[in-house]
């Protein structure tokens, strides 16, 4: 076999469909196009999402608009129940809440929250904190100390 005598099998190739030339062919008055309207002029057609001049679905959901803050920090955060398992006057950084399977990243700051009981004193250093943490970490008789250079 020679590679002037390789051709396509038989039904595999199609005329061209040539609308517009005559009413022989089946394909003239109209050009397949149906009658009038918006989708039988000539030029671009209209976009996937064109709802015949309705108010668009994304129009209509307002939980679709709105506003996202380029400046928002997301925290990792800790509650002071998860706390009771280091020993009794042990520094808490964001390094040992990492280590220790606490926090998932040690990229994101990390903010202590006020839910659950501190039975011993800690020295807790963390980038946040919630009202209620500092005040039970206090009353238990720990140290509170805020990072603040590392967020941005």
């Amino acid at each position: 076999m020679r590679q002037h005598e390789l051709a396509p099998p038989k039904g595999a190739k199609h005329a061209r469909k040539r609308v517009g030339r005559g009413n022989g062919n089946g394909h003239g008055t109209y050009s397949g196009k149906g009658m009038k309207g918006q989708k039988a002029r000539s030029g671009p057609g209209i976009n996937r999402y064109f709802e015949g001049g309705q108010l668009p679905l994304s129009k209509r959901l307002p939980r679709k608009r709105g506003f996202t803050s380029l400046f928002r920090v997301e925290y990792e955060t800790v509650n002071l129940h998860s706390l009771n398992r280091f020993a009794p006057e042990t520094q808490v950084t964001p390094e040992l809440l990492h280590q220790t399977g606490l926090v998932r990243s040690s990229k994101k700051p990390v903010k202590v929250l006020g839910s659950g009981e501190l039975t011993y004193p800690l020295v807790v250093k963390a980038h946040r904190f919630s009202q209620s943490a500092k005040d039970s970490i206090l009353a238990a008789g720990g140290q509170v100390e805020e990072i603040g250079a590392e967020v941005r």
